[in-house]
């Protein structure tokens, strides 16, 4: 069953298929107690042994409830066991904990509790009856959390579970697509409209635009075309600051010459998009700043090229790698290639050295090597591209000219 969302954000598009994937999340029942490591569904490395079992799971972490239920209020838990689902969350969300699990079509198969805390866990202990192994999302769930939750399911064996709906979020079905590509679109369309306050550097017309200030020029043309926020904290990095891959925009003013390294993403309807490009203020890069953006230009399109079903995404990292290292800048290249994207920024799989996930498709990944020059300057080209089945292609699309 698939559900069809009539009004609000993403009507338009695709529908998001949430009705099922409780039954996937059980599917994982027999093999879900967490372990020394294990391979999920296209080699993605979850942490799951094979041998533990589990009868239920307690789903604390938003961005997961959110994804088996459709529901997105912050203050939610999920108890799913092998013939029951319960959603447990406060006043505040009454009407919109049904309304949002309505539209992704599964109110018939989750049940609903509203109220305070009292209520919330007296509704979760009594689904728990009668289950032997519960799990905890361990990587999202804290000492004190867990001395709670033993309280709460003294009836239960509680046991760690590592990445169990994070391995089902790995592969986007086609409404997931179409929202991260919109989400692409809009900033595409957004970093185009600002673009001339770099151009406008150097002619008198502005030379007082700062870092700061064309990331909130930036955020702001998103959030004008549609965006819910931005999808992370955008990065402006302009000269010797560029050489810092994940600098953050101050008060630097942006001068002729400088390179310019923007990274950022917009949201919609809960799904992320991340791009960078890398300019050069007033005209083409000379020296070897030059050669740097030549060499991270080849390895990003080498990249893109070797993203396809089958691949490891170790591969892709490597293949971006060895252009890099060719140039005499190994030592330069200081962080994994890429990473999954979906509702969360940074999700599986991990594109960088040894990763050991197969890409398949639907999996959507982004690939954004990088050079960083200490007092010189950097250069980082990344895009998002989801795999298809005989290849790749770009969510982010804007063009990757240098000089402005």
């Amino acid at each position: 069953m698939t559900a069809k969302v009539t009004n609000g954000p993403g009507a338009d598009l695709a529908p998001l298929q949430v009705a099922g994937r409780l039954d996937r999340l059980r599917r994982l029942f027999d093999t879900a107690g967490a372990g020394p490591g294990g391979a999920g569904p296209g080699g993605a490395d979850t942490g799951v042994d094979s041998t533990g079992s589990v009868d239920g799971v307690l789903v604390t972490t938003p961005a997961n409830i959110r994804w088996l239920t459709g529901f997105t209020g912050s203050a939610g838990l999920l108890l799913v066991t092998r013939d029951h689902a319960l959603l447990t969350t406060d006043g505040r969300y009454r009407t919109q904990s049904r309304e949002q699990l309505t539209a992704a079509g599964v109110d018939g198969s989750i049940e609903i509790t509203v109220g305070g805390v009292v209520a919330q866990r007296e509704a979760l202990t009594g689904s728990a009856a009668g289950t032997g192994v519960l799990g905890l999302e361990a990587d999202h769930v804290s000492w004190a959390a867990q001395r709670s939750w033993d309280e709460l399911f003294a009836g239960c064996v509680l046991t760690p579970t590592r990445g169990l709906v994070e391995r089902l979020r790995t592969v986007k079905d086609p409404g997931e697509v179409a929202r991260m590509e919109r989400a692409a679109t809009i900033a595409d369309e957004a970093l185009g409209s600002v673009l001339p306050l770099l151009a406008a550097v150097g002619s008198g017309a502005d030379d007082e635009l700062s870092e700061a200030r064309f990331a909130a020029a930036l955020d702001h043309a998103m959030r004008l075309l549609g965006a819910e926020e931005s999808a992370f904290e955008t990065i402006v990095a302009s000269g010797a600051n560029s050489a810092k891959p994940h600098a953050r925009p101050g008060d630097r003013r942006i001068r002729p010459g400088d390179p310019v390294v923007v990274d950022f993403g917009a949201v919609f309807d809960g799904y992320r998009s991340d791009m960078t490009r890398t300019f050069c203020v007033g005209g083409e890069p000379d020296g070897e700043l030059a050669t740097v953006f030549d060499v991270v230009a080849v390895s990003q399109r080498t990249g893109v090229g070797a993203v396809e079903p089958g691949v490891t995404a170790g591969a892709v990292d490597q293949a971006c790698r060895e252009v890099i290292a060719a140039a005499g800048w190994a030592e330069r290249f200081e962080h994994g290639t890429g990473h999954g994207v979906g509702l969360d920024i940074h999700e599986g799989p991990s594109v960088g050295p040894g990763s050991t996930a197969i890409l398949v498709p639907g999996t959507v990944v982004t690939v954004e090597p990088g050079v960083y020059l200490p007092d010189t300057g950097g250069v980082r080209i990344e895009d998002t591209l989801v795999v298809t089945d005989n290849g790749s292609r770009p969510l982010t699309r804007f063009p990757k000219e240098v000089a402005v």
